[in-house]
């Protein structure tokens, strides 16, 4: 079986609640689920938060949406994993990390079919639009037997690690929208909240339907839309590289 995994939890510094913040009338992390139901080759889309008694609102909104939920360890994403894909049979997922509210399911989709073809333990997909990992079961339980700790918000390095003999690809035949620009749709900081909200704010009042392309092609027309947030992209590319930095498997 393979999934979709939502990792997210309500716990955030830079913008408290995030998950759960209305935008435009809903919680934000709505906006991802709805994109994630049009894939066509996940059996399951599991949100997979932690147990903490904070994050029960999460778990409302995976049922209220349909979807899953897995309540795991609050520390170590990965053994959260592990222990989602247990409870649910699930021999391979791709993660989605809650905060990309426009991640496209077709990006998942790819993933899902290079693993079809290919069998790989875990597939990179760091800098496209939204980073995209696809993994293994077997790599997962491997890599959790193994960490030297429980520190594992920052997931790439353990898979990639020459420890391992595991068969590591970056995502094939990508098409070209999910090619980084300089359009920042990742919501961390208060000027992506307003960015996001001028987005679906536009999309929702000409009833028109979120669709990755056409966010693109409206952004690319809308220069002052885009510097809403352009200026918080450095500040998260220094916080992963001192994240990056801490990481030592």
């Amino acid at each position: 079986m393979k999934a979709l995994f939502i990792s997210v939890r309500t716990g955030s510094t830079r913008l408290p609640n995030k998950a759960t913040l209305d935008l435009c009338g809903r919680p934000t992390i709505e906006y991802l689920i709805d994109n994630l139901k049009k894939s066509v080759l996940a059996d399951r889309i599991v949100l997979c938060t932690t147990q903490l008694d904070e994050d029960d609102i999460l778990c409302r909104l995976a049922k209220k949406n349909g979807i899953s939920s897995f309540r795991g360890s609050s520390d170590d994403k990965i053994e959260r994993w592990r222990s989602a894909c247990e409870a649910y049979n699930i021999q391979f997922f791709v993660n989605v990390d809650g905060d990309d509210l426009f991640f496209d399911y077709g990006l998942a989709d790819l993933c899902f079919e290079q693993y079809d073809t290919y069998g790989t333990d875990f597939i990179d997909g760091r800098g496209l639009y939204n980073d995209v990992y696809g993994i293994s079961y077997d790599s997962l339980k491997k890599v959790c037997n193994s960490k030297p700790d429980s520190d594992t918000e920052f997931i790439r390095p353990h898979f990639m690690s020459p420890r391992y003999d595991f068969v590591v690809e970056s995502v094939k035949r990508v098409p070209e929208k999910y090619l980084k620009k300089e359009i920042r749709m990742t919501l961390d900081y208060e000027e992506d909240l307003r960015f996001f909200e001028a987005v679906i704010g536009h999309f929702a009042s000409n009833g028109l339907e979120l669709e990755f392309q056409a966010i693109l092609d409206y952004l690319e027309l809308q220069p002052d839309i885009v510097a809403i947030n352009w200026a918080r992209e450095q500040n998260w590319r220094d916080n992963q590289k001192k994240m990056i930095d801490c990481v030592n498997v």
